[in-house]
């Protein structure tokens, strides 16, 4: 199935969750001269423009990164995140970049990226927006099975992006079936899992199976814009990190009370959670 489109939907909280926690985590470590790869198994187009069709029949920007545009605080984690997306506008917040985007922000000469999209029409857009070179591959692939093949990478270093559209249920499972093979070839990569709570039990088992398959070092920062409810829609969305820079559980527990703060609703709530330790 490939009808999700990222376009309808980004730059809304869950991205900005997702960004900001990927850009935190590749600020780390590149700061290590040591080559590093970047994995990214659903690249999306890559940059998006907050005036297409697309973005405009949901309009779901309004309620992220639109909100958190004028931020006046001082917390610098998302002082940090601002200034990266306003590099990429002018006055206002007209283009929103993807995962890729955020990535080769920060990777530097020596890195290596890897970047997969099957949706056709995005894997054009990806092309267009990031031309391959040697440093840079993008491949129209499965992106679970092609990050299979790259473990272990060469530089024994590596920060891996797992963002599938969880258009169908077994999503979930394929996961953390994925995520756990890729530990037993490469236990000492960062792994980020981007999942959107639309059945909080869903969650509830992709956390016990990932500790259950005995994956350590595992924590969990999750943002909810409202309270879990029956009905269809997502209320909240999370990353799970394997890995993590050692800062940042710290960076993320000061930084979700604000994004509750100016995101949510009046229900709103997020966790910072250890799910296994080392």
């Amino acid at each position: 199935m490939l009808s999700y489109r990222h376009s309808f939907h980004a730059g809304n909280p869950a991205d900005v969750l997702k960004h900001l926690v990927l850009f935190e985590i590749l600020k780390y470590l590149t700061k290590k001269d040591k080559a590093l790869e970047y994995i990214d198994t659903h690249s999306g187009a890559g940059m998006y423009v907050l005036s297409s069709s697309e973005a405009q029949k949901t309009q779901e920007f309004e309620q992220g990164i639109a909100k958190l545009w004028s931020y006046s605080g001082d917390n610098q984690a998302i002082k940090d995140y601002l200034d990266l997306i306003q590099g990429f506008n002018k006055n206002d917040v007209s283009f929103y970049p993807g995962s890729p985007a955020v990535a080769h922000h920060v990777l530097r000469v020596q890195d290596k990226s890897w970047l997969f999209e099957l949706h056709p029409q995005d894997h054009g857009h990806l092309l267009n927006n990031f031309k391959p070179t040697r440093k840079r591959k993008i491949r129209k692939e499965d992106g679970f099975q092609g990050l299979l093949a790259l473990l272990p990478p060469i530089s024994r270093r590596a920060c891996i992006l797992i963002d599938p559209p969880y258009e169908i249920k077994s999503d979930y499972e394929l996961v953390v079936k994925t995520v756990a093979h890729a530990y037993k070839k490469f236990a000492t990569g960062t792994y980020m899992i981007w999942y959107p709570v639309v059945d909080r039990e869903r969650i509830d088992k992709m956390e016990m199976s990932l500790i259950d398959a005995g994956i350590k070092n595992i924590h969990l920062y999750e943002l909810g814009t409202s309270k879990d409810t029956q009905e269809h829609g997502m209320t909240a969305s999370g990353m799970i990190v394997i890995n993590p820079p050692w800062n940042l559980t710290k960076t993320m527990d000061s930084v979700m009370p604000e994004l509750v703060e100016h995101l949510s609703q009046e229900d709103g709530f997020y966790r910072s959670v250890e799910l296994a330790s080392e």
